[in-house]
């Protein structure tokens, strides 16, 4: 029996923190891009943060990895998250960051789609169908309906968004295996473990591998290093995976929309980023589309407590 709960207000304020965290990591990674490879950073970030959960583990006094059979499925869900971040980093050096958190953020689409094939209580419903159509006609018009002037510019960032959308996929399906295997019922910690060191067995020989090595220490560059590696990679995902533990997915996928809308924002004012027409309208029905597929459930209760509220009032 699946003991999850619909959100409350702790979870709703750890969300909003942690989806101007995660906005804040694409801004980083692109910012110091030409210092620090971004491949070669979330390797790195990845093999810190994994020391720290290892630490924690070690102090809580929690079993190995090895220990509770679950190292088949999280070696699965460490190749996703792994390849996931190779795409991400290999993208960012085509596209802009507002574009890049808008396309990863699509996850809590490709997860649903997973998890009602897998789950009953994430079977969708005939609107959350509809979101789906309405978010996949969103990432057509913004792929297909921009300026085509620059041809070489249009086609290098057509292809960063698509490694992009090709990321919230991967992080869609690690989402699944996590929620459908015995990875739902491990620690936190554990979990993310795996996550970690799947990134970085997969991320630090592709940088070499790439010719991504590029590491100038500058300041800006340790900043970011140590804003990857503590803040987003160890505590936003320990408080990820603990709030997957607790509250349904699709509930949470609902929240996860202010990512990409503060990703955008912060892009344009920090990195001077433009913001073209035609990805604006195609972000905005790419957002609607995930908060009509996650939160359907949600805001059908909200509305039937609002009409039995109104009910109630009526003499």
């Amino acid at each position: 029996m699946d003991t999850r709960q619909s959100l409350d207000a702790r979870a709703i304020g750890l969300m909003v923190v942690l989806c101007l965290t995660w906005s804040m990591q694409q801004i980083a990674l692109k910012a110091t891009a030409q210092d620090f490879s971004p491949i070669l950073q979330i390797a790195v970030r990845s093999g810190i943060a994994a020391v720290l959960v290892g630490l924690l583990m070690w102090r809580r006094g929690e079993g190995s990895l090895l220990a509770d059979g679950a190292w088949k499925p999280g070696s699965v869900a460490g190749a996703l998250f792994g390849l996931e971040f190779l795409l991400v980093g290999e993208g960012l050096g085509h596209t802009s960051a507002a574009h890049m958190v808008v396309f990863l953020y699509t996850a809590p689409i490709f997860a649903a789609l997973g998890l009602q094939w897998k789950l009953p209580s994430e079977r969708l419903a005939p609107a959350q169908w509809l979101g789906i159509l309405m978010a996949f006609t969103g990432i057509a018009i913004a792929f297909l309906l921009r300026d085509t002037q620059g041809n070489q510019d249009w086609s290098r960032m057509l292809w960063g968004d698509l490694l992009g959308l090709l990321g919230g996929a991967a992080w869609g399906a690690t989402t699944v295996v996590i929620r459908t295997t015995r990875l739902s019922s491990l620690p936190a910690t554990q979990t993310l473990l795996y996550q970690l060191l799947g990134a970085f067995v997969l991320l630090l020989p592709a940088a070499f591998l790439m010719g991504h090595t590029t590491f100038n220490p500058t300041p800006l560059v340790w900043a970011s290093l140590a804003f990857q590696s503590v803040v987003v990679a160890f505590v936003s995902f320990l408080v990820w995976f603990w709030l997957m533990r607790r509250y349904l997915a699709s509930r949470l996928g609902v929240l996860t929309f202010l990512t990409p809308l503060f990703g955008v924002v912060l892009g344009a004012w920090l990195l001077s980023e433009p913001i073209e027409s035609s990805f604006l309208a195609g972000a905005l029905l790419v957002l609607a589309g995930v908060v009509m597929v996650s939160g359907h459930a949600w805001f059908g209760q909200l509305w039937r407590r609002l009409g039995a509220g109104l009910s109630s009032t009526r003499p």
